[in-house]
């Protein structure tokens, strides 16, 4: 693995490649009226500036794809150590009690899993790269006959089955012969949607060549599916950073009715920082047509600005066939914790604006909208040696080798999950917070949007049921009644190894619970014993659109034999479940 030059402060490299190496308690519900008034200033974003994609071409089926391989060298198959916003690791303030905490374990029954099989995992990345890496970041997506999934640094297709359709591949692979070769290397950060408006899947990831040679732009590298069918051909873009010497982290993508949206968390040679937000023209790409791009950047350094965009912002992406309102906004929201060392004087989720019209001459832009206060949380984990050794796990004596809770980082995960309820437009997503003193947990919350397109905290809650285990690391979605479901890793110091599970509540439970009983996906038996702690920045939960009721997970884990491959032998792991009700 090759280290970047410090006097970049980018990411150092910090991949592991290694040669096989019931408790009832009170619930806090906390609600505000559908449409609450606007709190915050009204901000302007920089100025929109259109471009347009290089070399747009079509791929290969995937099938020619996967026999190319991409390019495969252990230094190009590297994970960057994440760097953190002006203040990350700074001063904060004494932890807030959360103000919205359900500690009781309900009694009613969730659904089941119905599929339940075994994703992409680090032995993959070895047999392709001869190494290992770590975090995994799995993430996937479902459509009406295929699951796929990507990880740090492959990608797979299963049938709903599970039954692969095609091997674990790099992602690189998939941009082979690609004008832009940079977007042939495993630089990873990689998101995949289903877009059932168009029944088209949206590939992606990052490139990282930049961070070695100053002299070459950064990409964001996206492929769009020419057909419903992901094992087929693919239009090929790559879209450059608004200053080419800004580096593209996180990456984290929408679907609108008009635009793919993109965000990121974008870093310069030196001391730069701050948030792109990019809309893609999905209706060109879609046809494999040149696309423009609008970006934006959001300047962290900015003291003002900071709170507000924080270590990143979700776009919405549509859940559903209701498309929102024509001219809508596109929503885009961070949070922010008055804990946390950034400014914040409030804990609160910032929500942003953004307009895009794809006209002969098109016009943007984006505005924060609102800040909603929210009810106290405390993002802060008490975390040594390190701000990432955080999570204990059994048989771990050595805190160096403790999980990384992320809560630190000021930002929703995936996924902003939208949808629209016969004119009720409504946004789900989740944080990890320190639920109480020394336990994780995951803080979710509905936020609606009125008819004047205003905005509100319709409910929220801190999952985290008082039987000493951690929940972290979540994603949460809704299905078409209106129900949610919530999946989590979890894990403790005595006898929880790292492993999967799901909760969720019924549309008509009482505002801020999930109602329903803990589920479990996949229970681990071994632990992750690399000292980098590093555990995937995001999973994802999504919503098959075959029936808009079943809902599908993608999450790391452990076993014994992971555990015996490498420090860092996690698996993932694919399942679906449906709700009562649906």
């Amino acid at each position: 693995m090759r280290a970047h030059r410090s006097s970049r402060r980018l990411r150092t490299a910090v991949a592991c490649l290694t040669g096989s190496a019931l408790l009832a308690a009170s619930v806090t519900a906390v609600a505000v009226a559908a449409e609450a008034p606007s709190v915050a200033p009204h901000r302007e974003a920089s100025r929109p500036i259109f471009s347009a994609p290089v070399a747009p071409d079509v791929s290969p089926p995937m099938s020619a794809l996967t026999a190319a391989g991409g390019q495969r060298t252990v230094s190009t198959a590297r994970i960057l150590n994440e760097r953190g916003a002006p203040g990350a690791g700074g001063a904060a303030t004494s932890p807030s009690a959360d103000a919205a905490l359900q500690t009781s374990a309900p009694a009613l029954a969730v659904g089941p899993t119905i599929a339940n099989f075994e994703g992409v995992s680090n032995q993959d990345n070895f047999t392709l790269f001869g190494g290992r890496v770590n975090p995994p970041d799995p993430i996937g997506d479902v459509g009406p006959n295929h699951y796929v999934e990507m990880t740090n640094l492959a990608y797979q297709v299963f049938d709903k089955s599970g039954t692969p359709l095609i091997p674990a591949t790099p992602i690189g692979a998939l941009w082979a012969g690609f004008a832009v070769n940079d977007c042939t290397e495993g630089s990873g950060d990689p998101v995949v949607l289903y877009d059932q408006l168009t029944g088209r899947w949206l590939l992606s990831q990052f490139t990282t060549s930049g961070l070695d040679d100053p002299t070459k732009p950064f990409w964001n590298c996206v492929a769009i599916s020419t057909t419903g069918d992901p094992t087929g051909t693919y239009f090929r873009y790559a879209f450059k950073t608004e200053n080419f010497q800004y580096f593209p982290d996180y990456p984290k993508y929408g679907v609108w009715t008009d635009s793919y949206v993109l965000t990121t968390r974008e870093f310069g040679p030196t001391v730069e920082y701050g948030i792109g937000v990019y809309a893609l023209e999905k209706n060109k790409m879609v046809n494999g047509q040149p696309a423009r791009v609008v970006s934006y950047f959001l300047d962290g350094n900015a003291p003002d600005m900071l709170p507000l965009v924080g270590d990143g912002l979700l776009p919405a992406d549509i859940d559903g066939m209701t498309k929102p309102r024509e001219d809508s906004a596109i929503p885009i929201v961070g949070t922010q914790d008055d804990g946390g060392g950034y400014g914040a004087t409030s804990d609160a989720l910032n929500v942003w604006d953004l307009r895009v019209k794809w006209r002969s001459t098109p016009t943007s832009s984006l505005t924060l909208a609102t800040q909603l206060p929210v009810a106290a949380f405390d993002s802060q984990f008490p975390c040594a040696p390190t701000a990432r050794d955080c999570l204990p796990q059994p048989g771990i004596t050595d805190p160096n080798q403790y999980l990384d809770v992320l809560s630190y980082r000021q930002r929703p995960t995936w996924r902003l999950a939208y949808r629209s309820f016969k004119g009720v437009e409504s946004l789900v997503t989740a944080q990890s917070v320190e639920a109480s003193p020394g336990q994780a947990g995951m803080r979710w919350y509905e936020v609606r949007r009125g008819s004047a397109g205003t905005y509100a905290v319709a409910q929220q809650s801190t999952y985290a049921p008082a039987d000493g285990v951690h929940r972290w690391m979540g994603s949460i979605a809704q299905d078409k009644k209106g129900n949610m479901a919530l999946g989590y890793s979890v894990v403790n110091g005595v006898d929880v190894y790292p492993g999967i599970r799901y909760t969720g509540r019924s549309a008509a439970a009482p505002l801020g619970t999930m109602n329903l009983a803990e589920g479990t996906i996949i229970n681990g038996s071994g632990v992750q014993t690399t000292t980098n702690s590093r555990w995937g920045d995001y999973t994802s939960m999504n919503v098959d659109p075959s029936d808009d009721c079943t809902f599908w997970y993608v999450n790391e884990y452990y076993t014994a034999a992971g555990q015996a491959s490498s420090p860092a032998g996690w698996q993932t792991r694919i399942a679906s479940f449906r709700l009562p009700g649906c």
